[in-house]
């Protein structure tokens, strides 16, 4: 599932390119994806808006269009946003343009599809069809976020020790997924900042000490500042919007490692289920 760094990385891209854009046109090919309004409802309201400002908020990406609405993506657990020329062909959307957008397999499940008054389109990819799409009024998306925990790239040590002693019940991994506590960290970076913080995934809250959850708030900080600037993981489906995979993948450490050495220690990466998740950990480094 794309997290803050592949959402982030999604943002900062189209913010570059389409701020302004007004979009004329959507089609729709997968209508579950559209979660709100009804679908006729929904191509009326948006032909035409302009996007004013393109945020994120924990893993969610927020087009803030004209006339007060608001355009939110949550991109789940397969999905991607790009951004090129496509023609339908057979049934299918085919890219205009050579290279990933074109070839990779994981670029070719388009869903939805915005035109944009420039010509260029604005596609969401997404293989099993989990991503949701809602458009309403900004008060009203808005008010649904609420819920959502501070960002970690933006909270204080003390919030942060607040919030997640909250759950000294819990497993520290579990606790950092949960985005009402802290929104925007999902199992890639966990398992990775645990790593970093030497401590382990299965440690309860509660047993871990003051030093221990500063170092767990700075390798958190660490860890997801170096995948913004790699530009996302592309290990599973997530992509850039040019079509390229992320660069995360160089660094990675543990995610995805069982079996190997620990670039640590030496001593070989685990794989274990937690939570109806596989988390990976280095036993002998990691306490």
């Amino acid at each position: 599932m794309p997290e803050l760094p592949e959402v982030e990385t999604t943002v900062n891209f189209l913010k570059e390119k389409i701020l302004g854009k007004k979009i004329k046109e959507v089609f729709v090919e997968a209508k579950e994806i559209i979660k709100k309004p009804k679908i006729e409802t929904f191509k009326k309201i948006i032909k035409g808006k302009q996007i004013k400002d393109i945020q994120r908020k924990g893993k969610n990406i927020l087009f803030f269009l004209s006339k007060d609405y608001i355009l939110l993506f949550h991109l789940k657990l397969t999905g991607h946003l790009l951004l090129g020329k496509w023609k339908k062909e057979k049934g299918k959307w085919v890219s205009l343009k050579e290279g990933p957008l074109k070839e990779d397999p994981l670029n070719k499940f388009l869903r939805v599809i915005f035109i944009l008054n420039d010509g260029k389109m604005l596609a969401l990819s997404d293989l099993r069809k989990f991503a949701k799409i809602e458009l309403a009024k900004k008060k009203e998306i808005l008010k649904e976020l609420e819920k959502l925990g501070p960002d970690p790239l933006e909270i204080s040590f003390e919030e942060f020790k607040k919030r997640i002693q909250k759950r000294k019940k819990s497993e520290i991994k579990k606790v950092l997924m949960q985005q009402e506590v802290i929104s925007g960290i999902g199992n890639i970076y966990s398992v990775e900042a645990l790593w970093e913080a030497k401590i382990s995934p299965f440690r309860k809250v509660k047993d871990l000490s003051e030093n221990e959850l500063k170092k767990l708030f700075q390798s958190i900080k660490k860890i997801l500042k170096e995948a913004i600037k790699l530009q996302g993981e592309s290990i599973s489906d997530w992509r850039k919007p040019n079509g390229e995979k992320g660069n995360y993948d160089k660094i990675r450490r543990v995610y995805r490692k069982e079996g190997e050495k620990c670039q640590r220690c030496g001593k070989e990466i685990l794989k274990k289920t937690q939570g109806q998740r596989s988390t990976y950990f280095c036993a002998n480094c990691q306490k």
